[in-house]
């Protein structure tokens, strides 16, 4: 074993350059939080996709004696990939422009914005508890949720007791939902062959429901979901919304939709649901089926990026007692549950589409 001090000194600023890339880490969070808090991609694209720092200073609200800031924030933004930035052979001034990454933080009326999404994951409810993180795993089992030691309440509850974050969390996750469910209709449009009823099981307030229920105008849809959310379900759509607890029973239909569910909870509760699940379908050959939109650790592409968020993820979910599971782990719960096979489609980047079938 070669020792620190024996080491050249290559060796160890490149040691070092690691670990500040890692520390350092949460200031490219933060920097996107406040692109996405002053709208800063809106602005840009308002210009034809390409603003100067004075063009996008017009745009967004931004004290004057704070301009030569943003110009740092930007230069963070544009290290990162978020935006590009080159020079301009007329002014010489700097002009940046949106990347793939960040045509998808324009607009929070475009279908495919993730930004309100991304804005509840950088909110400060969401990022604080990970500083208690340490002292949490030091508590015996069973304990509180990492999130309900630094907030007092479990996250569930906290959608009740706090509007604001209510409200945070079903505009995430309805923006959410729409990006992807745009693209499971693009990619796995045979999902939906051979039903005609489908429920989507704590589908908030029906971002998916809505988008599969437009795309196949025959297909019955509805979301299940607890009296509060229901309560605050839009109107006037042909997708029927029911109050109700996937603990306790789901309605009756061809395909039961679960986006993003089960990775909340335990395996004795995903059991449960999935229990619940089977008695609701009727059989494989009836077009009986349970569709499935989650994490499976492993499954998808292989490259460094996409293992390091699903990794990322699952210590995200940590946070509320969730995990997420490998294609292992997905089998015993199906199996347990009743279910006698499955199908997992990796075709949704980080994460997959699973048939699991009576």
């Amino acid at each position: 074993m070669v020792l620190p001090q024996q080491k050249s000194s290559k060796a160890l600023l490149d040691a070092q350059l690691q670990l500040w890339h890692h520390t350092f880490g949460f200031v490219k969070s933060m920097a996107l939080k406040s692109a996405l808090d002053l709208r800063i991609p809106d602005a840009i694209s308002d210009h034809g996709c390409a603003a100067t720092l004075s063009q996008i200073v017009a745009k967004v609200t931004l004290h004057p004696s704070k301009l030569h800031c943003l110009r740092r924030l930007m230069r963070v933004l544009t290290a990162t990939g978020i935006f590009s930035a080159h020079c301009s052979e007329d002014t010489g001034e700097e002009v940046y422009g949106l990347t793939p990454a960040s045509h998808l933080l324009v607009g929070n009326d475009n279908l495919n914005s993730i930004t309100p999404f991304l804005s509840l994951m950088l909110d400060s409810v969401m990022v604080s508890p990970f500083h208690d993180l340490s002292k949490w795993l030091q508590l015996e089992l069973p304990d509180p949720s990492l999130f309900e030691v630094t907030h007092g309440q479990p996250g569930w509850e906290m959608l009740r007791s706090n509007p604001t974050f209510g409200v945070l969390f079903n505009e995430g996750m309805t923006a959410d939902s729409k990006f992807i469910t745009d693209i499971i209709i693009k990619e796995g449009s045979d999902l939906f062959q051979g039903i005609n009823s489908l429920i989507d099981v704590a589908g908030g307030l029906g971002g998916a429901a809505h988008a599969i229920s437009e795309a196949f105008p025959h297909l019955e849809c509805s979301v299940l979901e607890l009296p509060h959310v229901v309560a605050n379900a839009p109107t006037g759509t042909k997708v029927k919304y029911i109050s109700g607890d996937m603990f306790e029973s789901i309605p009756l239909a061809n395909a039961i939709f679960l986006k993003w569910a089960l990775h909340d909870w335990d395996d004795d509760k995903c059991v449960k649901i999935l229990k619940n699940c089977r008695k609701a379908i009727p059989s494989r050959d009836e077009g009986g089926k349970v569709i499935i939109v989650d994490i499976v650790v492993g499954a998808g592409q292989s490259d460094l990026k996409n293992n390091e968020v699903q990794a990322l993820f699952d210590l995200f979910v940590m946070n509320i007692n969730g995990i997420e599971r490998d294609e292992k782990e997905w089998k015993r719960l199906f199996f347990e549950a009743g279910f006698s096979d499955y199908k997992i489609t990796p075709v949704l980047g980080v994460r997959s589409i699973i048939e699991v079938y009576p």
